[in-house]
């Protein structure tokens, strides 16, 4: 192509909101937070990022990809009943005025992220906190499990049905 610069098309949706993710995740591990992704809850929601902190605190993790993906979600606002700290994670091109300033704000720039506001606080109750470490435990354990015998992970699965 004779001295023209190349062009890289822009990520798709999927592949920013996988790198978000993931940039998100590992920023949990750095925390001392420990992350498991597409946690489903019981009323049939499905969280994108659940980390357990080390003093038993769960924070969630709502990743959005561009302002679309958050405006078209009104369901959102039900995780707060499932965490003590809700966040979301985006990237650098995110319109972040569009966030609700009591909600922390995660921002990724490829594989890193940062925490840029911490969010309002609302401790869970304590059966509800009972109930979501077991959920936790058993999607984690499972998971794990699946890793270590991939043939076994399917029957595993529909004994702990936790996925």
């Amino acid at each position: 192509m004779g001295g023209m610069a190349e062009i890289s098309p822009l990520p798709s949706i999927p592949e920013r909101t996988l790198t978000v993710c993931r940039a998100a995740a590992r920023l949990c591990g750095r925390l001392g937070w420990a992350p498991v992704l597409e946690v489903p809850l019981p009323t049939g929601r499905r969280l994108d990022i659940l980390a357990l902190e080390p003093d038993g605190g769960f924070t969630a993790i709502e990743v959005k990809s561009c302002a679309r993906d958050f405006l078209s979600d009104g369901k959102w606002h039900e995780y707060r009943e499932w965490c003590d700290r809700l966040f979301f994670a985006v990237d650098l091109d995110f319109p972040q005025e569009l966030l609700p300033e009591d909600v922390g704000l995660i921002v990724a720039e490829g594989g890193e992220a940062a925490i840029l506001r911490q969010p309002a606080e609302h401790r869970l109750a304590p059966a509800r906190r009972k109930a979501l470490l077991l959920r936790y435990a058993r999607l984690a354990a499972g998971r794990l499990q699946g890793l270590c015998d991939p043939a076994g992970a399917a029957e595993l699965r529909a004994a702990l049905r936790v996925e």
